[in-house]
């Protein structure tokens, strides 16, 4: 059978980095017929090259190949290429990994839309990745259509009859942005490009060590030198007008006007600092037209007018306002509205730990810099707008998986309200906001994977995109309404809870963690009802009123260890979450205290998984029962110790990437 895709590795000194990547290419869900990874070790120095070539060894399908140094990845994925037998290439860093039916995934979502290009959903560990390019699948994507500028890593898959035939490669040596210019060419000439957001597929991540190449400090001079040949892929390309402007603007916004703002800024050592300046405002003076700037947001704007006119003093004073702005939320209320989690809150921002205020001036809103008067008139006298684009803000919410990192949008209604100052010169933005996190939908109409989910918003507004957690500001009544709900086919408990210390709010999804075992230790002998036969008892579960009962288990253990006995139980509606009800079991014999564990369904294990109550059951010897506190039970006897069976590394790094992954 021909291979669908050939993965190409650039390799060198990852260490135990590598294992990952590994592993992800190992449970690829294509058969191993269907692709093959090509892994080119430009010259490592450690024991990854021994380690390679005994992967290729065992796997058929697995490649390496051997190379003297060449210092940067240009060279590696054109060797890697040019070596790949398959329909596409993908490219993966060797730190990075893939989610287990990437290739797949995007392979047939490529050849479904003849799409050159195929972009799969990123998630970043310590790093950032595209946001907005992933709200939505989009089958057939264009520079003028989609924000596929804010993806220029080369992490993707393309079409290898595509490459050659337009003589696309990556720049070679020890240089940077050589993915920019690779990716930007792509861009210009694909007949198609899709992006897949509703699968994660790749997983980038930042070393403990932070050695990634990313992020070691650069030579500006260099780096700009490289930046322009990414310029001049957009100027060969494109004619002069709004498509060239919007795609010169990427980089005169990331890489040149974020680069001198706030903290990013003030962080840097003065020499370093007015090394960096002199070598963007080159570029900016050299390239750069007045449409490029006019595009962006006021604050992006004034920076850039800034540069021009050579004023870095007056970008520092605009660096130290803004590095005390900051995003905050306030959660009104927490309730489930059958089976989807439903959260009210307002945002805004705050500058110096105020909340932020802009000027009116007759109809228009204006920021509202608290700068010094030589540098407001700088900037008047630039002819930039200080308008505040205010009716543009908005805010998103979003659950992000606390190991992995992947991300997703929940749908927000919001609205835009003005607070005005006392004396009517200035006035507040608050964005009031209702949100819903549906768990069977909310991995961009997928359910959400087991594992603890972290609730953040993000505020953009004038130029900022900034995210913080949620909860930890909140109203006081607002406890009440957090339950945990059986949601899904099969069931499993969903449990919103607050983190500690800081009290945010997150998402516990099948039982990751002991929360809900927490909740249940308030239950007390007096909340347990015997009657008939039956217990019944208060559960914190949110139900469903028009949803009928849930199933669940209840498991009677003696204390002193003399056995067990379960029971079959229901979840109803009750005055405070659920009622629990369940035939007391046989066997429960006379004379014995039983403790009782809750069994609640669990999508993951495939059976209940059980929390131990604070409660008990007593059976006296003439039979009569009662409810008391739990006691400790009698341990169980010890097995003789033997030794460990041993596993081979292949079994161990799936254990371990399992485990992060999949929890």
């Amino acid at each position: 059978m021909s291979v669908k895709v050939s993965v190409v590795i650039p390799v060198y000194n990852p260490g135990e980095y590598i294992e990952d990547c590994i592993s992800s290419l190992l449970r690829q869900s294509l058969p191993d017929d269907e692709y093959e990874a090509i892994f080119v070790d430009d010259g490592s120095t450690d024991a990854t090259p021994a380690r390679l070539d005994e992967i290729a060894a065992a796997y058929p399908h697995m490649h390496v190949i051997h190379q003297q140094a060449s210092g940067w990845s240009g060279r590696p994925r054109n060797v890697g290429t040019a070596a790949a037998r398959g329909e596409f290439v993908m490219y993966v860093d060797n730190d990075d990994w893939l989610g287990d039916e990437a290739l797949e995934r995007m392979y047939n979502y490529g050849v479904e839309n003849e799409a050159d290009v195929i972009i799969g959903k990123m998630a970043g560990k310590g790093r950032p990745v595209p946001v907005e390019l992933f709200r939505t699948n989009r089958p057939r994507a264009h520079v003028s259509n989609a924000p596929l500028m804010d993806s220029l890593t080369p992490h993707k898959m393309f079409r290898k009859e595509f490459l050659e035939s337009n003589g696309i490669r990556f720049r070679e040596g020890r240089r940077r942005l050589e993915d920019h210019v690779f990716v930007v060419e792509t861009y210009l000439l694909a007949s198609n490009i899709s992006v897949l957001s509703d699968y994660l597929c790749y997983y980038h991540i930042k070393r403990e060590d932070a050695s990634n190449a990313g992020f070691q400090r650069f030579d500006p001079g260099g780096y700009y030198k490289n930046l322009r040949e990414a310029l001049d892929i957009v100027e060969k390309n494109t004619e002069p007008g709004p498509l060239r402007d919007s795609m010169y603007r990427r980089w005169l916004r990331n890489e040149m006007v974020e680069r001198l703002r706030g903290k990013r800024l003030l962080q840097l050592p003065e020499d370093y600092r007015q090394e960096l300046y002199t070598e963007i405002r080159g570029v900016v003076t050299e390239r750069f037209g007045p449409g490029v700037a006019q595009g962006m947001q006021p604050t992006q704007q004034i920076v850039a007018a800034l540069v021009v006119d050579d004023r870095l003093a007056d970008i520092e004073e605009l660096a130290r306002w803004e590095s005390g702005i900051k995003p905050t939320g306030f959660l009104e209320s927490l309730k489930w509205d059958g089976t989807a989690l439903r959260a009210a809150f307002t945002a805004e921002y705050q500058a110096d730990g105020e909340p932020m205020t802009f000027r009116t001036e007759g109809d228009k809103a204006l920021l509202n810099p608290p700068l010094a008067q030589d540098t407001l008139d700088a900037i008047a006298g630039l002819g930039v707008s200080t308008v505040a684009t205010v009716d543009g803000a908005k805010v998103d919410l979003v659950a992000r998986e606390r190991t992995t990192a992947a991300e997703f949008f929940q749908p927000v209604d919001f609205t835009r309200e003005r607070i005005p100052s006392d004396d009517g010169t200035t006035f507040r933005l608050v964005l009031r906001a209702e949100a819903t996190i549906d768990p069977e939908t909310a991995a961009n109409g997928a359910p959400l994977g087991d594992g603890i989910w972290d609730v953040l918003i993000r505020i953009s507004s004038c130029g900022w995109t900034k995210e913080v957690r949620l909860g930890s500001a909140r109203a006081e009544e607002i406890e009440s309404g957090r339950r945990g709900a059986l949601s899904g086919e099969p069931r499993r408990l969903v449990l919103p809870y607050w983190t500690e210390p800081h009290g945010n709010l997150s998402l516990d999804v099948d039982l990751a963690t002991s929360r809900f075992d927490r909740d249940l230790k308030s239950l007390t002998p007096q909340d347990a009802v015997l009657e008939d036969g039956r217990i019944e008892l208060p559960v914190p579960i949110a139900t469903n009123r028009t949803a009928g009962t849930e199933s669940a288990a209840l498991r009677f253990k003696a204390a002193s260890g003399a056995g067990q006995a379960e029971t079959v139980a229901t979840l109803a509606p009750g005055p405070a979450g659920a009622m629990l009800s369940a035939p007391l079991p046989d066997g429960l014999s006379a004379g014995h205290l039983w403790n009782i564990e809750l069994g609640l369904p669990s999508a993951k294990r495939g059976k209940p998984r059980w929390a131990k109550l604070p409660i008990a059951l007593g059976v006296a010897a003439d039979g009569t029962v009662s409810m008391t506190k739990a006691v400790k039970a009698a341990p169980a006897a010890k097995k003789p110790a033997g030794p460990a069976p041993k596993r081979s590394w292949v079994r161990r790094v799936a254990g371990r990437i399992k485990r992060t992954l999949v929890r």
